[in-house]
């Protein structure tokens, strides 16, 4: 399977010009973390294989996403939360663990049986998160009902999930694929897997016992909102294949990034409110719960429309995302909706949007 390493990646495969430009933008960071504190941690609800769920989100502060440091992914800015030097140590990391179970103890009623935890880039890389830590996190939640974890294809090894499934947790591990057309993948998003080391993780860990979950990005750069769209029906009914959950991202415009650089040159806007529900109206009859959490909703750096349905319209997104029921979007509507199949006919332009 490939790795993740500049002195293979960035030579002859058409990334060298995109990492040099995300290493320059990322060298811009300033701010500094503590290793003791999560980045942050929630409380929610998700729709499950079990059904909707109260679920507790984790991101935990590391050192970072190993491709990240290398160039890294055109849209994706949390590696400039990372601590510096590239590690952090067991006990932070438990620190981080027992800040979140604080933060659950005051928030909710109960203990919430899903768990979610991500870092800036692969939980199970044991660079970022080492093997110890990943065991003493498994047996800090083996109470609960279900866990998911993020990480690359790289890392997705069945030992490294069964310290979860071993425990008797309903175990997810969720692959940040963002497309299954390998070709924006790699010119669009800057990532260096294909979907061959998507399927072959899927099946790593569907060995090991646990489940699938794929995240997808809708409008990364260089595409247009009309073929943004299209790749994403696409993609979740390939993907419906292989993952029980896809969960579709739109692109959110985030500091550090080739993304930003754009957007601040007027070369890119985040995808309409519009294009989410399309996507989730036209492939609800997907062998798969499809769910979308746009991040942002409503911001100028955010998915958006007209910004007066932006709220209306997120929260059809969200109560599919819980029931699954395409009717949901019959409910909204707005004169702006005119301009969206505008520009999902006329905008062909490279990298040109017709309307912010």
């Amino acid at each position: 399977m490939s790795k993740p390493s500049p002195e293979v990646y960035e030579q002859g495969r058409g990334m060298d010009a995109h990492n040099r430009v995300m290493r320059s933008i990322r060298a811009e960071k300033e701010k500094h973390y503590d290793p003791h504190e999560p980045t942050r941690v929630w409380i929610d609800e998700d729709n499950t294989p079990d059904g909707v769920r109260q679920s507790l989100t984790i991101i935990l502060n590391t050192g970072g996403c190993r491709w990240a440091r290398a160039g890294g992914c055109t849209m994706c800015g949390y590696v400039a939360e990372s601590v510096e030097g590239g590690s952090v140590s067991h006990e932070a990391l438990m620190d981080q663990i027992e800040v979140c179970l604080e933060h659950e103890r005051e928030e909710a009623d109960e203990k919430s049986p899903l768990i979610k935890i991500y870092t800036s880039g692969s939980f199970l890389d044991e660079r970022e998160v080492g093997a110890e830590s990943r065991r003493a996190i498994a047996e800090t939640f083996a109470d609960r009902e279900r866990i998911v974890v993020e990480s690359l294809p790289d890392f997705v090894e069945g030992e490294r999930v069964a310290d979860f499934t071993d425990r008797g947790l309903e175990t997810d591990v969720a692959v940040g694929l963002e497309t299954a057309t390998d070709r924006v993948r790699r010119d669009c998003v800057n990532k260096y897997f294909e979907f061959s080391d998507f399927i072959e993780a899927s099946e790593a860990a569907t060995t090991a016992g646990a489940g699938i979950k794929a995240y997808l990005l809708l409008k990364p750069p260089f595409l247009s909102e009309s073929e943004a769209v299209e790749d994403m029906k696409r993609s979740v009914r390939r993907c419906a294949e292989y993952a029980h959950t896809v969960s579709m991202n739109p692109t959110n415009v985030q500091r550090y990034t080739m993304v930003d650089e754009l957007y601040f040159r007027g070369g890119y806007r985040p995808p309409w409110l519009w294009s989410v529900a399309e996507v989730l109206e036209s492939t609800a009859d997907a062998d798969a719960i499809v769910v979308s959490d746009p991040v942002g909703h409503g911001s100028e750096r955010g998915p958006h429309n007209c910004g007066g349905c932006d709220d209306r319209l997120q929260r059809a997104i969200k109560d599919f995302d819980l029931r699954q029921d395409p009717s949901v979007f019959e409910q909204v509507s707005c004169e702006c909706k005119a301009t969206w199949e505008a520009v999902m006919a006329r905008e062909t332009g490279y990298n040109m949007p017709l309307a912010r």
